[in-house]
């Protein structure tokens, strides 16, 4: 015994053990985390492990099919198509996602609506994606009536070049008008002093010009071409003159006439709103014709989703989606840039470009590389927007591995290959993932 045990100091008492708050350690936590277990390897590692083992079967699932299943990924024109696609999805539909989100939240940080502008841009993530893709395919209705998307490039359109208004007007009975490449002509030589009649039919009522008005006869003028062009038709049995303007017949206000000489325009000019028209005397002997511009069908806008615009306009859909979405993520990054760095740089003479290029950019690299992967992982997987907006005609050449997937399995009834297609579909989700939770881990050791 040494001299302090002997003088009477206390013995120092051991250390007591830490007990964990459930009173016990590694039973009770593997209890709470069964639950979880099970519903990982119910719903992820077993439907996993089946379409990898299934994925090496025939269609029957009865027998061994090797990596015949795996080479069809390569040789199936379907699914070659769905590649080359997704290809086009991982590369554009994330990064003009991320580049929108960024201008948003740039442009939003200093104005007074700059919340209600992002809660806008945001909205449209609390629409499912069916909900979405419904939407899309009316906006991309060829309709102009109906396709938004038309409606606004029809209008600019024709802002710049006029449709017309007679795409189906034509000569009626007893007409002294004739065809002649795509529009019509007078069958024979018109002279001064005295009016031409130039009738046509086939135009609705509902269609004719809003400035027409009722048709008029020319009046004669002995040194000029004079004339009217008009709707020749009357509603009513038994009511109106062939050949002659009637009180409630419209004149075809806009119509475009040429006097045409041995093949040479001589002349030309428009009809008044009712009808009648003028020429000069250089006109005399010459045929009127009616050019085939004035009959041309109006412009009907674009064909968004034919088979060479739809997987562009699926990707604008998706875009529209999910820009809200990387704008919330990138706000939040750009929350936490330090400002005094941004004044530093306009004090040293940057402009606000050269702010955002060379200060604020680099600032958000580990946010906007966080959004982009992420992006890319959804991007891979996407099927709700093409299946439901591309119409049956173009719907294999906007195909996706994910719509192909389906197709496969239960449409054309072969698993083998659509196991293949869900295990490629997890090896290039794979890597993606990987880098996204090696970005994230050395963000949180700084």
């Amino acid at each position: 015994m040494t001299s302090a045990s002997a003088a009477g100091a206390p013995t120092p008492a051991a250390p007591r053990t830490r007990k964990s708050v459930t009173g016990t350690r590694k039973t009770v936590a593997a209890l709470f985390l069964l639950p979880a277990l099970v519903l990982l390897g119910a719903l992820v590692v077993y439907p996993i492990g089946y379409s990898i083992v299934r994925s090496f079967c025939n269609a029957s699932g009865d027998g061994f099919s090797g990596v015949d299943n795996y080479k069809a990924l390569f040789t199936d024109d379907g699914i070659r198509t769905a590649l080359k696609n997704n290809i086009i999805w991982v590369v554009f539909a994330p990064t003009v996602s991320t580049a929108l989100g960024l201008i948003f939240a740039v442009l939003t940080e200093r104005v007074r609506w700059g919340t209600a502008f992002k809660l806008v841009v945001f909205m449209p993530m609390a629409i499912s994606m069916l909900a979405a893709g419904i939407i899309f395919r009316l906006v991309y209705d060829q309709d102009p009536d109906k396709g938004v998307a038309n409606a606004v490039w029809v209008g600019v359109h024709d802002t710049f070049a006029q449709s017309s208004a007679f795409p189906k007007a034509h000569p009626g009975r007893e007409s002294p008008l004739k065809p002649d490449s795509g529009g019509f002509i007078t069958s024979a030589p018109v002279r001064s002093g005295q009016p031409v009649t130039l009738p046509l039919v086939g135009v609705a009522p509902d269609q004719m010009p809003d400035g027409a008005k009722p048709a008029a006869a020319a009046k004669a003028d002995p040194g000029k071409i004079t004339g009217t062009t008009w709707q020749d038709f009357t509603r009513g049995k038994g009511v109106g003159r062939l050949g002659a303007p009637d009180p409630s017949e419209l004149g075809y206000a806009g119509m475009k006439i040429e006097a045409v000489k041995d093949g040479k325009v001589v002349a030309s000019t428009k009809a008044a709103a009712d009808g009648t028209f003028t020429l000069p005397g250089s006109a005399d002997g010459a045929q009127l014709r009616l050019p085939a511009s004035n009959f041309k069908e109006p412009y009907n806008g674009v064909d968004w989703l034919g088979p060479s615009l739809v997987t562009p306009a699926i990707i604008g859909s998706y875009v529209w989606m999910w820009a809200g979405f990387a704008m919330v993520l990138i706000a939040a990054g750009l929350a936490g840039v330090p400002r005094e760095l941004l004044e530093a740089a306009r004090v040293d003479g940057a402009n606000e470009w050269q702010v955002f290029r060379k200060v604020t950019v680099p600032l958000l690299a580990p946010v906007l590389a966080v959004v982009t992967v992420t992006l890319m992982i959804n991007v891979l997987k996407v099927f709700d927007l093409v299946f439901i907006i591309a119409p049956g005609s173009s719907q294999d050449d906007a195909n996706v591995l994910a719509l192909e997937l389906y197709r496969k399995g239960f449409a054309e009834s072969q698993p083998g290959i659509a196991s293949a297609i869900a295990v490629f579909l997890l090896l290039l989700v794979i890597p993606v993932m990987a880098f996204n939770i090696r970005r994230l881990r050395r963000e949180g050791r700084r």
